[in-house]
């Protein structure tokens, strides 16, 4: 009686092609974000530093830099203003974490587009009675 077993071979060799293929190509692949941890101070002073710009959208989609009310329209032309002479063109983006992430995307997108180069997001838990 003559028995019948497969050559596993060449399914190796395949094998083998296969997983050289896959170590090659994964490290090409990958997308993503370059993000850049802050760093801790030893000093906790608690105070904020000066010159800070703090790009804040309310839950009624409203837009503020620092303390000042601003139109969506004109905020590219604003923040264009303000980075225009600046040294650290650094923004933090404040927004409510129950915002639908897409009107936070359209704040980078100006943001980045008005020359904006290191972006810091602080998503808030605020309540009915918080003021902005």
């Amino acid at each position: 009686m003559a028995k019948a077993e497969p050559n596993v071979v060449p399914l190796c060799d395949v094998l083998l092609v296969l997983l050289i293929i896959f170590m090659v190509i994964t490290p090409m692949v990958q997308k993503g974000i370059d993000v850049k941890l802050p760093e801790t101070a030893q000093d906790t002073g608690g105070g904020v530093p000066s010159g800070l710009i703090v790009l804040t959208l309310k839950k009624d989609l409203s837009v503020m830099i620092n303390q000042e009310q601003i139109d969506l329209n004109m905020l590219q032309d604003r923040l264009r203003t303000i980075y225009s002479t600046r040294q650290d063109k650094t923004i933090f983006i404040r927004a409510d974490a129950k915002l639908p992430f897409v009107r936070v995307m359209e704040l980078i997108d100006i943001a980045k587009g008005a020359g904006v180069e290191t972006l810091g997001l602080i998503p808030e838990y605020f309540t009915e009675e918080t003021t902005y």
